[in-house]
């Protein structure tokens, strides 16, 4: 049966958007690998290949090691289905990424996710500190207040203000956000945020005095470190990590 549905999927699209329902699903299975996903209350999305302004999100339901690439919803900036699918789509997750989707268009990926460490963080006053080298190596990052849960269509135009042209944005009190013009640079971006984070966790946790990194050692992390997220380096992860969720599952390629 899923070699039919993925089959007919498959005959309704283009070679450019099967190829990235393929890495949008791996990149769900990478989440899932990491521990990253809250059972179904997360999201990544992808801007599909043309004119249109139509991406993909995940089939509510799913688990993400579920998730593959014939089973990803295609929706219009509204929310409509484009192609007809079994499944729907959580409303919150569509507020936040349709709004980071159609205001830049160079987000062609966008990962949201609520980790323990990454939420935790979202929590403290300081937001992301600049203790760690993954963390320096970021650089900016934005912030938006927390406003309830995502269902209000007036906050799209809020987060979109508040992330500007960044990659990285907390949401406080809620989780982490991160764009990019591939799934790989969404994931690099993301990777480094979230590890930031466990870091800081685990720092604040040791109940002794941090050391603090010497003035402009922050600001040449970062100016050092712009290739692991401008689209230089995710290229050439990325086959390495569509090889290892192929060897675990390749049920996601379907």
């Amino acid at each position: 049966m899923q070699a039919s549905v993925s089959s007919a999927v498959k005959d309704q699209v283009s070679a450019e958007e099967w190829q990235v329902r393929q890495d949008l699903a791996c990149l769900y299975r990478l989440v899932a690998d990491h521990g990253w996903d809250d059972m179904l209350f997360t999201h990544l999305s992808v801007r599909v290949p043309g004119p249109e302004h139509h991406f993909l999100l995940n089939p509510l339901g799913l688990m993400f090691h579920e998730v593959t690439a014939s089973s990803l919803v295609k929706v219009d900036a509204d929310g409509n289905k484009v192609i007809e699918s079994e499944y729907d789509i959580n409303p919150a997750g569509f507020t936040i990424h349709s709004a980071v989707h159609m205001a830049r268009e160079d987000a062609h990926c966008v990962m949201h996710l609520h980790t323990d460490d990454g939420v935790a963080v979202s929590a403290q006053a300081d937001g992301l500190m600049p203790i760690t080298q993954h963390a320096m190596q970021i650089g900016e990052i934005a912030y938006h207040d927390y406003e309830g849960v995502a269902l209000d269509l007036d906050e799209r135009e809020r987060i979109v203000q508040d992330l500007g042209s960044g990659q990285f944005m907390i949401l406080r009190n809620h989780g982490t956000l991160t764009v990019g013009a591939s799934c790989a640079d969404a994931y690099m971006a993301m990777y480094y945020l979230e590890r930031a984070c466990s870091m800081q966790i685990r720092a604040l946790s040791g109940a002794v005095a941090i050391n603090q990194p010497p003035q402009g050692s922050a600001e040449k992390a970062a100016e050092q470190s712009k290739v692991l997220f401008d689209g230089t380096v995710g290229p050439l992860a990325w086959p390495a990590l569509l090889r290892k969720m192929e060897k675990l599952d390749p049920s996601f390629l379907n």
